[in-house]
């Protein structure tokens, strides 16, 4: 393993010089900069992340929490994952991974043990536990989903109140006037998770501007469920015409169980879903859909983190931001605008 001392030696300079180069600390001349730089990458040389956290308080992780829920699809959490972890890697940050279902505890975890310079909290509840915390620590953090009450907090998610009124306004150009939304798991409601409630919101806001019927029916994605909910929407609303979908484990089921009713998709049901468009694109019947940036989401939560991890590191220019030394008292909140895509799902309404 290359040692400091051997890159020193080999830009001739002292091993204080490449310590000041790696740590910041000190202004060094670019030419002598520069060759430090250029024998680190000859050599191959990787500082010792304790001893780089120790010297500059700095440990170059970012903790993701991503609780793993069963009522969750796991896909699209795994592909935020992902995209967090390679933009995180471009910043000279590694991730450090927590899956648990902790909650407050988590939070405390990281920032006592000074696990991290920077969190992003994924599976956002509209009244979140761990929010308190984040401001009492004034860590940087950054949220991907958001919380009823968004203030001194950096936040990133897709305008799921948008994407519910764009799915609406599509089936009501249709012709659509009863409407029916195949929602998450009941859990996922009764925890209040942000996406879905605020999914729904926009759904029956827009609905209710345009005097379209609408019901919403949870569903847990099984095919006995898909079954028993697509039963009842049919017993209570005959005339059912119009599907919105915000659940993919239920997409497969629900087209497989109209298609043994009889009921043709598009001339008989539309169907609308919120989902990747690779699951869109892969089922019987290719979906309208309205697409989950989950790579923009999360190379834009890492870009976001980054900044407060800048600010944090110079606290005189945060004196306006509430003396949060992460710049926590500087709300921040970027949503993503929902694009609709028309495939083959969707048509003017059948008239009954």
């Amino acid at each position: 393993m290359v040692t400091l001392a051997e890159v020193a030696r080999h830009a001739g300079v002292s091993a204080s010089t490449v310590s000041y180069v790696l740590s910041g600390k000190r202004t060094i001349s670019a030419p002598t900069r520069e060759r430090v730089e250029h024998s680190i990458q000859q050599l191959g040389y990787h500082p010792n992340a304790g001893a780089r956290a120790l010297a500059s308080s700095k440990s170059n992780i970012i903790a993701l929490m991503m609780p793993l829920r069963t009522d969750m699809y796991v896909p699209v959490m795994m592909e935020i994952a992902i995209a967090v972890a390679t933009t995180a890697r471009e910043h000279g940050y590694d991730v450090l991974l927590l899956t648990g279902q902790e909650g407050p505890e988590a939070v405390r975890r990281v920032v006592g043990s000074g696990l991290a310079d920077a969190m992003i909290l994924m599976d956002v509840e509209l009244d979140d536990d761990r929010l308190p915390l984040l401001h009492e620590a004034a860590r940087p953090a950054v949220l991907i989903g958001l919380p009823a009450d968004t203030t001194g907090l950096t936040c990133v998610d897709l305008d799921f109140t948008a994407t519910g009124q764009l799915c609406v306004e599509h089936l009501a150009g249709l012709g659509h006037r009863e409407l029916a939304v195949v929602g998450e798991a009941a859990a996922v409601y009764e925890r209040r998770t942000g996406f879905a409630e605020r999914t729904l919101a926009g759904v029956r806001e827009r609905a209710a501007g345009l005097g379209l019927s609408l019901l919403h029916r949870p569903c847990d994605g099984s095919y006995e469920s898909m079954a028993g909910t697509l039963a009842r929407i049919f017993d209570e609303r005959p005339g059912t015409t119009g599907f919105i979908v915000q659940n993919e484990a239920a997409i497969g089921p629900m087209l497989g169980l109209l298609r043994q009713q009889g009921r043709a998709v598009p001339e008989d049901v539309s169907v609308v879903a919120v989902c990747p468009d690779q699951v869109a694109t892969q089922t019987s019947v290719s979906l309208t859909s309205v697409a989950i940036p989950a790579q923009e989401m999360g190379r834009r939560a890492v870009e976001l983190a980054m900044e407060k991890t800048a600010r944090a590191a110079r606290p005189s220019r945060t004196a306006g931001n509430g003396g949060a030394p992460g710049g926590l008292g500087a709300d921040r909140v970027e949503l993503l605008p929902p694009q609709l895509t028309v495939r083959a799902s969707t048509g003017p309404a059948r008239a009954f």
